[in-house]
């Protein structure tokens, strides 16, 4: 699976793919909304690339590393999960999410993935909705949320605060 962009490709987590995403996971900025603390050893990375390469396998869809078209290099991931475990009392639905590593901030890849997973879910899925979840703090995360279509629906809490869940439907979906 490979979904290109005017900037970006999309495409499956490699395991060579580690060293990127423990820059990335082991970093306390990107790290401060997502309710678990940095990584603190490179093979912990590995495992968290298996188990998205198990989604693939058993679910048809997980997270997908972003890589800029113009460096070839891998910036974060992005893309849509199969939420097997229930949050905010739903399960078995699509969950949209992007995690970036700080030199891709602000360059708009949020989006631009966001809107390439949200055409995939919807034209290629054929889901009805796609949902999606930030911690309430996480500023930025919020706006690229609402700036996709999302509407916020309901908030609930995580250990680490309280989060705003969002759903967009496909009637709402404009792209």
């Amino acid at each position: 699976m490979k979904i290109e962009t005017k900037r970006l490709i999309l495409r499956k987590l490699e395991d060579a793919d580690f060293e990127r995403m423990f820059m990335m996971d082991s970093d306390p900025e990107v790290m401060k909304y997502i309710g678990v603390p940095p990584l603190t050893d490179s093979n912990e990375s590995k495992k968290v690339i298996r188990m998205i390469q198990k989604q693939y396998e058993e679910n048809g869809v997980g997270r997908l590393a972003v890589v800029e078209k113009e460096t070839a290099v891998v910036v974060g991931w992005s893309g849509l999960k199969l939420l097997t475990k229930e949050v905010n009392g739903y399960q078995n639905v699509l969950e949209l999410a992007y995690r970036f590593l700080p030199e891709a901030w602000g360059k708009g890849y949020a989006v631009e993935s966001g809107i390439a997973s949200l055409d995939y879910g919807f034209k290629e899925l054929g889901a009805d909705a796609i949902y999606a979840y930030a911690h309430s703090e996480h500023d930025a995360s919020n706006h690229i949320l609402r700036k996709l279509g999302f509407e916020k629906t309901s908030e609930f809490k995580e250990p680490d605060g309280i989060c705003f869940w969002y759903e967009l439907k496909r009637e709402k979906y404009a792209k």
